[in-house]
């Protein structure tokens, strides 16, 4: 997970159609994404209420070798973290905003053979996840306020700190991907590559998409 200059699609299915979820995650897949984005919500932490471990374990079912990039937007992710690693889960991100014992919970994540990532809200600074940088595979900058899919992309609350997230990478030889998530289509995803970003979570811009992978190829080259 090393190369920051791949472009690294991940169709959130926060906004597929679950009433055909088989047939979606396999045309995500089929359609050229790279990943699969799962929005995890408690209705505490962010004011939705999505999934928990089970639709994640049939997700694993469905596509057992696609990577699932766990995205825990709740209050207390180092009681549930076990729960969502046998489910099938080939990456967890919490959030540092939450009060809770973080590193821990990283170290905890990867113990068990998967990745960790850390995420911040668009007010939240990157000063506040600095001390973790050193132990996460990914940091996810939200590019929306989490809770509901299809919201305005933040342009200038969240690249500033894509950017100073980025240079804090190289000056200090650390080897975390940047990911955003939120309002991502192919004239976002331009934008926040050029900041340094380098996983894109889309859910309307793939899963709504007239032509999903056209879509993912616009956003993939964009």
């Amino acid at each position: 997970m090393l190369n920051f200059n791949q472009r690294i699609i991940a169709p959130s299915l926060l906004a597929a159609d679950w009433s055909k979820l088989a047939d979606e995650c396999e045309h995500a897949i089929d359609s050229g994404a790279d990943w699969l984005h799962l929005d995890v919500m408690d209705g505490h932490f962010v004011n939705n209420i999505s999934f928990g471990p089970n639709f994640v374990k049939h997700v694993h079912q469905i596509v057992p070798n696609a990577f699932l990039d766990t995205h825990l937007m709740i209050e207390r992710p180092d009681k549930y973290i076990h729960q969502f690693i046998k489910s099938g889960s080939s990456n967890i991100t919490i959030h540092v905003e939450p009060d809770y014992e973080i590193e821990e919970t990283i170290s905890e994540i990867k113990k068990s053979g998967i990745t960790a990532g850390i995420a911040v809200n668009p007010e939240t600074s990157i000063e506040s996840v600095r001390p973790y940088l050193d132990y996460v595979d990914i940091l996810l900058i939200m590019t929306v306020t989490p809770g509901f899919g299809g919201q305005k992309f933040m342009i200038d609350e969240t690249m500033p700190k894509v950017k100073e997230a980025k240079e804090i990478r190289e000056q200090n030889n650390l080897s975390f991907h940047i990911q955003v998530d939120g309002g991502i289509c192919s004239r976002t995803a331009k934008i926040s590559a050029s900041y340094g970003a380098n996983i894109m979570v889309a859910g309307t811009g793939t899963f709504r998409a007239p032509n999903m992978k056209s879509a993912i190829d616009e956003i993939r080259n964009a």
